[in-house]
């Protein structure tokens, strides 16, 4: 969540750092700002709501200035508002900074400000203490300035800084939230995502934790904790920017969402090989480390978090390995059993989920192997990784995931299969009927994309109810989940996922005529009792949708909607059951009105806890 982009050199700094702000919009805000030395003053200007407002500001404005920081804001600490938007001065307003994370400790910095030097804060942020300690250490160095305020500080974050003081230089500095530092000709820039960037240059480098840089038009210069210079390889992008446009779709997510065809093609034939055998790219764990294994952790969060539900039942099926899923925000705080006989499996689009990145932490300290999942090349969960499984879903740009969940369980699929492998449990049949199975997933998805029509027919019927409930069992129950999370993240509808068979212990009391109820129903050795629960609800005049394989007509019986999906085995049916939940609640929330890739109060990469 929240952007930063900065920029230094030949060109209009003002233009560059809006220009990149919008890049940076997929992550989720809710104001943006700007800050700009010119004559040896800075001038910031900030606006609550969409980077247009801040455009509208400052059109009048002659800013001529080499040098600049900007960013977008998603509330941590204060309300949504002018005040509390980035960038943040200090009393004189010769330091400004802009800042993604938080300062755990904030409140006590505060007080010793107030107290020991007087200061008078303008904003309820934590992020204004940042302005105001580098600018009480700010003797004409900005960037012995920063390194002493940041021993002051506690938490998480990623800063920049520019100084009236220092006017050539801005310095930043990482810990625990992503930034990167673009490579130009007579400028650079910095940023917290790769994207802003890629209007300007190709060449990034990959700033670590605990890491500053200094950059001015000529250099970069990356300072380790004990300000000794690092020598850091430079990384070249090779993904091209123009995937992040809509190319005719009227949102990303839709775009997104007839993107998943390709997305598990690449990320299928990449590890697959002419033999049918799979081949993990940089993933070497032998049978003897595999037989070593007392259990397996996958842990993330949000869909990420579901994608790990399907993840348990198909590794404990073929690789027979006893697996625990656990949301990561809660991971750490509840003493898990890790020892260096755990395999810890971390699942992130971004590869820079905080909690996920600190139950890696916690799993690697305690001696755990750490396998990720991820969609971002060179990402923070990603380079603390022993071993990396991308994703090869391509750029992500709304903030509801659709892609890389889809990829997410592909990969989880022949992560299961390959261990499977390994230990002697899959023989060459299964292997070849499950690979298949996988091969024919994205005709099948691209069958399902036909029917995006009558989907959005049936959304028309339910759009305007404001609760809604999912029901499944088994494989199901994760899809549920996950269509429920993709229906209130934007439509705002209150929307409730549970495992069928819970029904009657307590859910069933809200049933009552014209609730809706989303049934998934494609679970072959679980079916009848499906059928079962959607007839109790039905009997208390619940409207029922029914999601179900093609060949399995009893549903139609007792459901007064059934979207229909193609026939294959149980095991991959959640890769295409959730196509038609993430189309239904697109097409839900378009009809609602609602701001579909970029639903209120979320963001694509959520860097705080």
């Amino acid at each position: 969540m929240c952007g930063i982009v900065g920029f230094v050199g030949e060109g209009n700094a003002k233009e560059v750092v809006i220009e990149g702000l919008k890049r940076l919009e997929y992550r989720g805000y809710d104001s943006a700002g700007i800050a700009l030395n010119i004559d040896n003053r800075i001038e910031v200007r900030k606006h609550v709501g969409e980077i247009v407002n801040l455009e509208k500001l400052i059109s009048d404005e002659d800013f001529d200035s080499n040098i600049g920081i900007g960013h977008t804001r998603w509330a941590t600490h204060g309300a949504p508002s002018d005040i509390n938007a980035h960038p943040h001065v200090n009393s004189d307003s010769t330091v400004a900074v802009v800042h993604n994370g938080i300062i755990e400790n904030f409140v006590e910095l505060r007080e010793m400000l107030q107290k020991d030097y007087g200061i008078v804060f303008r904003s309820e942020t934590d992020s204004e203490v940042i302005a105001h300690l580098i600018g009480i250490y700010n003797k004409g160095d900005l960037l012995d300035a920063v390194y002493k305020a940041t021993s002051k500080m506690r938490g998480a974050y990623a800063i920049a800084a520019i100084s009236s003081d220092d006017p050539d230089r801005i310095v930043a500095v990482r810990k625990d939230a992503p930034l990167v530092a673009g490579i130009g000709k007579g400028c650079n820039f910095i940023a917290s995502d790769i994207p802003a960037l890629l209007k300007y240059v190709r060449e990034v480098y990959l700033i670590e934790n605990d890491e500053t840089v200094v950059l001015d038009k000529n250099s970069i210069v990356i300072y380790d904790d004990n300000r000794k210079v690092v020598d850091r390889d430079v990384f070249h992008v090779t993904w091209d920017s123009d995937a992040a446009e809509k190319e005719g779709y009227e949102h990303f997510m839709l775009k997104e969402i007839y993107e998943q065809p390709k997305g598990i093609s690449d990320t299928l034939h990449r590890r697959i090989d002419e033999n049918g055998e799979i081949k993990l790219d940089g993933i070497d764990i032998s049978k003897e480390e595999l037989e070593g294994l007392s259990r397996i952790y996958i842990v993330a969060c949000g869909t990420a978090y579901h994608a790990g539900l399907v993840g348990k039942t198909v590794i404990e099926k073929y690789a027979k390995i006893p697996v625990e899923v656990d949301v990561a925000s809660e991971f750490r705080y509840r003493d898990p059993f890790v020892d260096d006989r755990t395999l810890f499996i971390a699942i992130s689009q971004s590869g820079e989920t905080l909690d996920t990145l600190a139950a890696l932490r916690e799993a690697k300290r305690k001696g755990a192997r750490v396998l990720s999942i991820v969609n971002v090349v060179g990402s923070s969960v990603a380079r603390e990784s022993d071993d990396v499984f991308y994703t090869w879903a391509g750029p992500e740009i709304a903030v509801a995931s659709t892609k890389a969940y889809t990829t997410q369980l592909v990969c989880l699929y022949l992560l299961a299969l390959y261990m499977g492998r390994q230990r002697g449990i899959v023989d060459d049949d299964t292997l070849s009927r499950v690979v298949s199975e996988l091969e024919a997933l994205p005709d099948k998805i691209e069958y399902i994309l036909t029917k995006e029509k009558d989907i959005e027919n049936i959304a028309r019927k339910i759009y305007k109810n404001n609760n809604v409930f999912y029901i499944g069992r088994g494989l199901d129950c994760a899809v549920a989940y996950e269509g429920s999370l993709k229906l209130k993240e934007i439509s705002y509808i209150n929307s409730f996922a549970i495992a069928a068979g819970e029904l009657k212990h307590g859910t069933i009391a809200l049933m009552e005529p014209g609730t809706l109820v989303i049934s998934l129903a494609t679970q072959e050795k679980l079916y009848e009792k499906m059928i079962s629960n959607i007839v109790e609800v039905q009997a208390r005049g619940a409207f029922i949708l029914g999601i179900s394989k093609v060949n399995t007509k009893e549903i139609e019986k007792h459901a007064d909607e059934v979207i229909y999906i193609p026939h294959c085995i149980d095991d991959v049916v959640p890769v295409l059951s959730v196509i038609p939940l993430q189309i239904l609640a697109y097409h839900i929330a378009r009809l609602r009105g609602c701001n579909i890739d970029k639903p209120k109060n979320l963001a694509k990469s959520v860097t705080v806890e």
